[in-house]
């Protein structure tokens, strides 16, 4: 499948990816996605879909996880990004955030921050500014030991240490993932301030609802491949992923889990 969001050149761009761990396991089974620079685009599926190793091939962290790319490529700014470690994919401006935050715990925020921002040293204080502007709450908490601060506050610290060093391109694991659900508005609304500010969002999400409910365009991943691929309105309509990822049956009423269960055995985009 060709990736087919709206721009003609975006700034990062999968083509035919297929993804092999322990040079036996094929996980990634020719994923092609785009992502048009300026905007928000949802990558959707459940666990083991693939979603994290697609993360893991355009940052560059394979090797750590015994995974390498066997075939197609991955392009930033229209460059070739694939061969690349892991240093220099981040210096062309790609940040992830890793599902599970990930903050160095024993730091203060603050301190979490600076970690974040060390490739934009000139910049740090007003980078540690803007972060603190976007974040209030961490601002309030500068001080305080990371590994002290709710799963929210975590979430918000990895999300801004990853803003410190001024990223074109922002990667999102799961930020919605295990938080209450007003936690999730104020992530969400965060993401969409984020991306006002010019910084491009690939967000990688179970929660559909939430992550078509502010991208442009959105894909669907399943066993390691893109199964489907359309604009977020009509992905929140179609009655698939309706019924399967928001559990909900054509006439909106909910389903029962085994119901959904079901309906996983027999999704007609795998037909």
């Amino acid at each position: 499948m060709r990736p087919t969001a709206s721009v003609a050149s975006p700034i990062l761009s999968v083509s035919n990816l297929e993804v092999v761990y322990d040079d036996v396991i094929q996980v990634l089974k020719g994923v092609s996605l785009a992502v048009p620079e300026g905007k928000i685009v949802a990558l959707l599926g459940a666990n083991g879909a693939g979603k994290t190793t697609l993360l893991r091939a355009i940052t560059g962290l394979l090797d750590v996880h015994e995974g390498e790319i066997t075939k197609g490529s991955v392009t930033f700014a229209g460059r070739p990004i694939h061969h690349l470690p892991p240093t220099r994919i981040a210096a062309l401006g790609i940040k992830q955030v890793l599902e599970g935050r990930r903050i160095f715990a024993e730091l203060t925020v603050e301190e979490n921050l600076r970690v974040g921002g060390h490739v934009a040293a000139k910049q740090l204080r007003t980078n540690l500014e803007r972060v603190f502007g976007l974040f209030p709450v961490l601002a309030q908490r500068r001080k305080r030991t990371a590994g002290y601060l709710s799963g929210g506050e975590q979430q918000m610290l990895a999300m801004g240490r990853a803003l410190m060093s001024e990223p074109r391109c922002l990667l999102l694991d799961e930020p919605s993932l295990g938080l209450a659900p007003l936690i999730v508005q104020q992530i969400r609304d965060l993401i969409v301030e984020i991306n006002a500010g010019g910084t491009t969002v690939l967000l990688v999400e179970q929660n559909a609802t939430m992550a078509l409910s502010i991208a442009e365009h959105g894909y669907v991943m399943e066993n390691g491949k893109i199964v489907m691929d359309k604009p977020a309105k009509e992905l929140l309509e179609d009655s698939d992923v309706r019924e399967f990822y928001l559990g909900l049956g054509a006439e909106g009423a909910a389903k029962s889990f085994r119901d959904v269960k079901h309906y996983k055995r027999r999704k007609r985009w795998l037909s």
